[in-house]
């Protein structure tokens, strides 16, 4: 009989391991899974690596009860470097379904039958065992200061990749890089993995240890869609009370990207970057203070409650919002032409500075801000002018409106913070992407900051950076934020210890900032589909996309119709549900109601499990469909657990 082992207090019974490495191959119960193993790879139990820490005891022992349905990955090298790749072995003829990174900040499904099917930066592998009715998961992880992907490999091999991030920051040797686990039920093997892995990083938490912001079961209203970076006091106040006019009252409200204080590196680092209207034109911009911008410090307390509040017209942001679509159209046609070849350009530069002309004379042509503000002396925040006075009122006239979340970056503003403009230490970083992100999709964020590069604050303020934005915006009514553009660290991390060490400080950062400021878990995690955050940022953040954008029309076409963009959405967010929704409550995005596919998103959004919120412009609803989703109090009912894909 063999004799239990105490492990951290718990006793344990001795069982013998499911997996066996040997003669070059890794063999489940039996079954081969892998064969051409290198000898140079190494398993581990999952008792014999000691998990260390502060884990609950229940989980403990629910991990260790199952812990012979899995074991560690590693491998050895001759020289150290940062960057190492490795055969973990190959398989052939055997279905797998897979996760991957299609652009830096998300991820979707990949299916193949060998490992020279996968795509780079694969996260995860989900393999078909029917010869014993199971499923094998094999999941890249951490190991000290390095992270890792699995990548394809020649003739069905499964290669691993692990990379620091810092040509400063090298090793040879890893004993637990990546994690696999069996189990017959691909449910249960996801919930039993991803609970052992956290056991032994010990860096992030569970969703069922963590409490989820109170706004996943209500309605709210986020403006993004509405207004893009055009957005301002009044508009909103409109766009509110045009729901509460329709019978349904939003209980949160979500400030996208537009209100923060942002200049370029071109103009005034203490003025705000003017005539800004689509995504993109503001990610080179950097944040220059921690407080409201003009359009918002400008508010004066009680101006939108009065009779003579100011008016809006809903036509404005659309007829704004086209003008900056053709500006777009019409520099990418100018860039087009550059790349063919074309050398007499006038007649294309023409047209945009003609169509750039017709945008700011559009904004010059913008209602006077006398009704907002008075004279210039109300200009610095305070109880009865900027964004404080804002909420004051909102929460004055909207008495169900809990919670006012705002947007930002996770290094501030997506270019960063600008230096020499606040009390931090900044310096511009010139950004790298690791080879593995090679071929992906292309994505105009990246190429903006590649392109400018990210002021970074000194990870050692990363502390004082969090805690300088939201305990402001914490006295300003504010009561979350909905933090983007999260995986920018790993393509900045050469000077710093690499990404892991990076992440560790900012995460660590944003961590406190969330426990003093915003309850523990007022946050909107996004773009941030990779398993650094995961891994690294999660001890207290609850909620997170589960999927790329809501895109109402796809912005670079879409060859198939825009009833495909809309369905990869939902592929997108069920399957990265069955990973993610082990650390968050998984979000699957807002969406318009009068938009062509308006039913089949309310559909999915009604099965989510989370929030449900809309992007809706000013005048654009559908209350019929809305009132199908969302009680009159601006509650939802949910399921009882987030919508995964069926077993087949």
């Amino acid at each position: 009989m063999s004799t239990p082992k105490v492990q951290a207090g718990v006793s344990i019974e001795n069982n013998k391991s499911c997996f066996e490495l040997s003669q070059g191959k890794l063999i489940v119960k039996g079954v081969t899974l892998l064969s051409e193993v290198p000898n140079n790879i190494s398993f581990s139990s999952f008792s014999s690596i000691c998990p260390d820490g502060d884990v609950p005891l229940p989980l403990l022992l629910r991990v260790h009860l199952n812990s012979y349905n899995g074991g560690f990955l590693g491998f050895v090298k001759e020289e150290p470097s940062d960057r190492l790749r490795n055969s973990l072995g190959k398989f052939v003829g055997r279905n797998f379904l897979s996760v991957f990174r299609f652009k830096t900040w998300w991820s979707t499904i990949w299916v193949g039958t060998s490992g020279s099917d996968l795509q780079m930066e694969s996260q995860w592998i989900l393999l078909e065992a029917p010869e014993i009715r199971s499923y094998v998961l094999i999941l890249s992880i951490i190991e000290a200061r390095f992270r890792s992907a699995l990548h394809p490999g020649i003739a069905g091999h499964v290669m691993i990749c692990a990379e620091s991030g810092s040509t400063n920051v090298k090793a040879s040797s890893f004993s637990a890089i990546a994690y696999v686990h069996v189990c017959d039920n691909p449910y249960k093997l996801m919930k039993e993995a991803y609970s052992a892995v956290r056991v032994h990083l010990n860096t992030f938490r569970l969703l069922e240890e963590k409490s989820v912001p109170s706004l996943v079961d209500k309605f709210g209203w986020c403006t993004w869609d509405a207004f893009y970076l055009t957005v301002q006091p009044t508009g909103i106040w409109h766009g509110l009370k045009e729901f509460d006019d329709g019978g349904i009252s939003p209980r949160f409200l979500i400030i996208d990207d537009g209100w923060q204080s942002v200049s370029l590196d071109s103009e005034d680092p203490l003025e705000d970057a003017r005539n800004l209207v689509l995504g993109g034109s503001q990610m080179t911009a950097r944040l220059y203070s921690f407080k409201e911008n003009g359009k918002f410090r400008k508010y004066k307390a009680g101006t939108m409650l009065g009779e003579n509040s100011p008016s809006f017209d809903p036509k404005r942001p659309k007829m704004v919002i086209a003008k900056a679509i053709e500006v777009e159209h019409a520099e990418k046609a100018r860039d087009r032409a550059i790349q063919s070849g074309v050398t007499d350009l006038s007649e294309i530069e023409s047209q945009v500075q003609k169509l750039k002309q017709e945008l700011k004379e559009m904004f010059d042509d913008e209602p006077s801000e006398s009704a907002i503000v008075n004279n210039e002396s109300c200009c610095e925040s305070g109880d009865d002018v900027g964004l404080k006075a804002y909420t004051n009122d909102l929460r004055k006239q909207f008495k169900r409106l809990d919670d006012v979340y705002v947007w930002q970056a996770l290094c501030g503003a997506w270019g960063g913070v600008r230096p020499k403009t606040a009390h931090l230490d900044s310096k511009i970083i010139p950004c790298k992407l690791s080879p593995g992100l090679d071929g992906t999709m292309d994505d105009l964020a990246v190429v903006k900051i590649v392109e400018a590069g990210i002021g970074l604050v000194r990870p050692d303020q990363a502390e004082d950076l969090y805690d300088s934005m939201h305990s402001y915006l914490a006295k300003s009514g504010v009561t979350g934020a909905k933090v983007d553009v999260i995986h920018t660290l790993e393509h900045v991390s050469e000077e710093y210890g690499g990404r892991v060490e990076l992440a560790k400080a900012y995460y660590n950062g944003i961590t406190k900032s969330l426990v003093k400021n915003f309850n523990g878990n007022g946050l909107i995690s996004s773009m941030q589909q990779c398993n650094d955050f995961f891994f690294l940022g999660t001890k207290q953040i609850s909620l997170g996309r589960a999927g790329d954008d809501f895109w109402f029309q796809d912005p670079n076409g879409d060859p198939m119709g825009v009833y495909w963009l809309q369905g990869v959405h939902m592929i997108h967010c069920a399957y990265n549900s069955l990973w993610m929704g082990q650390i968050i409550q998984p979000d699957w995005d807002m969406f318009q109601s009068d938009h062509l596919c308006a039913k089949f998103h309310a559909g999915s959004r009604a099965i989510c499990g989370g929030p449900i919120y809309l992007s809706d412009s000013v005048g654009g609803h559908d209350f019929d469909l809305i009132k199908k989703l969302v009680f009159p109090d601006g509650t939802v009912p949910i399921c009882q657990h987030f919508a995964l894909p069926t077993r087949d």
